[in-house]
């Protein structure tokens, strides 16, 4: 059968024209290798991404929903604000910090563009002027002390703090310059205000906290407020006391405070003027009783930093005669009790700062100009003069401030994005300061509000995530994976936990818009390249491109997006992506397929070789589709769409074989024809031999790339390709016979000898190489799969058909070879002829050996051609 193949095989090749088809066979094994090797550069490719160095160029920009985008302040608003921002600097009180601007007039210029502020500002800065000064009051929480001194006979003590504002007197130079500065209250209204004592404290300044029994290291964690009278001047003052069951100062300090009136103070003055001297200044020891007495603390207001006191103070002794020892902690914060602005009257005093800061955010950021997507909230130093003051001012607690903060830049990133890091910074300031019972109504519906808008901020960008932050941008992949991180971070939060309880799975959402946009992004790649519109070849090419990006998308999906996924939120971005993209492709594909064969029915079952490309790229691209499988956690292929895909290809597969025995025989021909039949290299076959067998190299190549899964249809391609392969083989043995025989005509003898052994080695290699068709074509695989499916029967099927063909082959290249061989003893037999004959003519006086000689030398010297030239199995025949 094989012989009659290469018989029709050599016919149908010498009736076409040979150029154009050699031409046309040489770019088809090019396009099949290429196609071949496209998983490797796709492969190449996504690692070449992975290495992507810095970018100097910007991330894309990232658009998202403009619902998300909160709207811009009115200019009434902005006038309201810049009042108050202008009355927290004209009442800035306490020690600034080193970072912080002291002067006005530049803290009013910075105000005035911030605010954009134009002929309304005099109006707005007199009006401040003509305003109540605002009222302070002191926050004092006494914490602890520790290493008191021992005065009880136990060793311990039982100590407590009594503690109250020192009303101080300003020199007059001082009250008279600051009433120039600040002309907000009358002088004299100022001094009605101060006692006529300088020691006498009001009852209502004075406090006292629990007495602990038994310790030198006593813990009270007790608050409390005391009214300003006069912030510059004022101080506060505390003692510490072991108590006395006898005669206790704490309990008179609490009579004191049950008292109205100087008169019913009096009774109690003399014993507790000790604990209020202004100086500390002492009396006699008798009269103190100095045994009671722990140490003493004078903390001038003034001296309080802006954002207040948190810190360990000596104590001190109120004499030489007493002897104190130990340190206590205090936390001291000055703010304000009543703001006469407009916005103090209407709003509260946290909503004003989150306006206030948000204008200064918006204000500050546009002064960045190099990489602002990048900037870390900084602002400064006259914002953070003001903000600073304000938010003492206001009274705003370290919760409170972090939770603004948070609101105004995470709003401000949805219409101008910031850092991502800036953002993770915030939720971990809310979480390190997190306390429910402070965060209650309109505070903690905000707070809900603002995790609420940035998730929803974060989700869409996650379902635009191939445009915001694509691979080849490695500021985009930086600034995902600090995204990411919030968010991952946001959903662990209690205070996340507390505000929002319904939002608890919020990894469910995240799945739901990676799905999502993964879908929209197919159904774009769709619009791009319309793989419905055109001829049928030309949708096959359109559909192979899309799955090529498919392809490459998973590829970017399972080298780095996943990874970013599942660090930070335990998402598996890429199985959600895969299994999105499969199932979409696999509808389009099945489609297109069931056009193809629909075709293929009209036209008599013809392929053209075009089509039979596509078709085989397409099987190729969905093959690399498919093989992604292996990433997924859980392998159930059976829910997968793209299982058994191959059966759309069965009779596709089988015509596209066909085009490829064509290309080989055409390619087997022109090699021939091309043939010198010159040894190549060290070898003793020449350079068509080396063609035939790397064109079955390549076709076996096609074939295990296929990797057709069905058993019962492998067996039927092996076979096919098998009887291509014997076919192709006795066709080139054939060929390779007549160009010698073509050859012989006026050629030397040795000339001849030497090309007819380099044919009979060509047919001798590409016959060796066929013996090993068995393992390249895996035929113990197919006889498995078919013991599996069929029985032993089956498995003795495959076992008669494909050994028989790969015999019947063999038996044609033997008889090839025989008749190359009877090629070259009819070539010698005359010569022998002529040789006997010259033996037999020879006189009797010529000796035997000089009478065999000539023959001798020629059986010696072909011999010699034959053996240098021959391959071993050759030589033997």
């Amino acid at each position: 059968p094989a012989s009659a193949t290469a018989f029709k095989i050599i016919h149908s090749l010498s009736t076409q024209p040979g150029i154009r088809i050699s031409e046309e066979s040489v770019e088809f094994f090019e396009r099949m290798n290429a196609i071949l090797q496209k998983q490797k550069n796709m492969m190449r490719a996504a690692q070449a991404e992975c290495q992507i160095g810095p970018c100097t160029m910007p991330p894309p920009q990232e658009h998202v929903d403009q619902a998300l985008i909160s709207e811009r302040v009115s200019r009434t608003e902005l006038n309201l604000l810049y009042e108050e921002a202008v009355y927290t600097v004209v009442n800035r009180v306490g020690m600034p910090a080193p970072e912080h601007v002291k002067s006005d007039d530049e803290l009013f210029a910075y105000l005035l563009k911030v605010f954009d502020m134009g002929d309304k500002e005099h109006d707005i800065l007199q009006k401040v002027q003509e305003s109540k000064r605002a009222s302070f009051s002191l926050r004092v929480s006494v914490m602890k002390a520790k290493n008191l001194m021992a005065k009880d006979a136990n060793g311990y003590s039982d100590p407590y703090c009594m503690l109250g504002i020192l009303v101080g007197q300003s020199p007059r130079e001082t009250e008279e310059k600051k009433e120039r500065k600040f002309s907000f209250r009358k002088r004299r209204e100022k001094l009605e205000k101060r006692s006529s004592t300088k020691e006498v404290l009001p009852a209502r300044c004075i406090q006292v906290t629990e007495v602990k029994p038994e310790t030198l290291n006593p813990v009270w964690d007790e608050h409390f407020v005391f009214e300003i009278d006069d912030v510059h001047s004022d101080r506060l003052h505390l003692d510490i006391w072991d108590h006395d069951d006898d005669v206790s100062v704490a309990e008179a300090c609490k009579k004191l405070n049950e008292v109205s009136g100087l008169r019913g103070m009096g009774r109690y003055f003399k014993q507790i003027a000790k604990s209020v001297r202004a100086n500390g200044s002492a009396s006699s020891g008798s009269e103190e009783n100095v045994d009671d007495f722990l140490g003493c603390i004078n903390i001038p207001l003034n001296e309080v930093p802006v954002a207040g006191y948190d810190t360990w103070f000596k104590l001190e002794p109120r004499s030489s005669a007493s002897k104190v020892q130990g340190e206590c902690h205090l936390i001291l914060k000055v703010f304000t009790n009543q703001r006469d602005t407009t916005l103090s009257k209407r709003d509260t005093n946290v909503s004003i700062h989150k306006k206030l800061l948000c204008q200064i955010v918006e204000y500050e950021h546009a002064q960045v100009k190099r990489e602002p997507y990048n900037w870390n909230g900084q602002v400064s130093p006259p914002a953070w003069t003001v903000l600073t003051h304000h938010a003492v001012q206001t009274d705003l607690s370290p919760l409170q401030q972090a939770i603004v903060r948070w609101q105004c830049y995470s709003s401000h990133h949805r219409n101008q994005r910031v850092c991502y890091s800036l953002l993770l910074r915030l939720l971990r300031t809310i979480d390190a300061e997190w306390d429910p019972p402070a965060v209650r109504g309109d505070l903690e519906r905000q707070l809900s509000d603002s995790f609420r808008l940035y998730t929803e901020h974060c989700l869409c960008l996650m379902k635009n995530m191939r445009q915001v932050f694509p691979c080849t941008s490695a500021a985009a992949i930086t600034r995902y994976e600090l995204m990411l991180r919030g968010i991952g971070y946001m959903q662990n939060m209690r205070a996340f936990k507390t505000v929002c309880p319904l939002r608890n799975e919020l990894h469910l959402d995240i799945t739901t818009a990676v799905k999502k946009g993964t879908s929209e992004w197919y159904e774009s790649l769709i619009a791009q390249y319309k793989p419905e519109e055109g001829s049928l070849e030309e949708q096959l090419k359109k559909m192979v491109q899309v799955i090529d990006a498919v392809c490459a998308d998973l590829q970017r999906a399972q080298n780095i997006y996943n990874k970013l996924f599942y660090s930070a939120v335990k998402v598996d971005f890429f199985s959600i992506s895969y299994r999105q993209l499969e199932k979409q492709v696999a509808d389009d594909v099945n489609v297109a397929m069931e056009r193809v064969c629909g075709s293929l029915e009209q036209e008599s079952s013809r392929l053209t070789q075009i089509m039979g490309e596509i078709i085989f790229e397409l099987f190729m691209s969905l093959k690399i589709l498919k093989g992604f499988r292996e990433f997924l956690p859980l392998r159930d292929a059976k829910m997968l769409a793209l299982t058994g895909f191959h059966n759309w290809f069965k009779s596709s597969i089988h015509k596209f074989l066909q085009i490829v025995h064509d290309r080989s025989c055409d390619r087997i021909r022109k090699a021939v024809e091309t043939d010198q039949l010159q040894p190549v290299q060290q070898a003793k076959h020449s350079s068509s031999a080396v063609e035939v067998t790397s064109c079955f190299s390549q076709v076996r190549e096609i074939w295990l790339q296929l990797a057709w899964p069905d058993s019962a249809g492998a067996f039927i391609f092996v076979t096919r390709l098998t009887d291509n392969f014997c076919s192709e083989a006795v066709c080139y043995s054939e060929l390779m016979t007549r160009k010698i025989e073509r050859n012989q005509q006026g050629r030397d003898y040795k000339t001849f000898t030497v090309q007819l052994c380099i044919g009979l080695n060509n047919v001798e290699h590409v016959r060796v190489y066929l013996a090993h068709l068995p393992r390249d074509l895996d035929w113990p695989g197919v006889e498995r799969a078919m013991e599996e499916s069929c029985g032993v029967e089956g498995k003795e099927q495959v076992y008669k058909a494909l050994n028989g063909q790969l015999l019947n082959m063999d038996l044609n290249l033997q008889r090839e070879a025989k008749r190359l061989i009877t090629l070259l003893t009819d070539k010698m037999l005359p010569e022998l002829r002529r040789y006997i004959q010259h033996i037999s003519l020879s006189p009797d006086s010529i000796n035997n050996d000089d009478a065999v000689s000539p023959l001798m030398k020629y059986l010696q010297d072909t011999m010699v051609i034959l053996t240098a030239n021959l391959v071993k199995e050759n030589l033997t025949r």
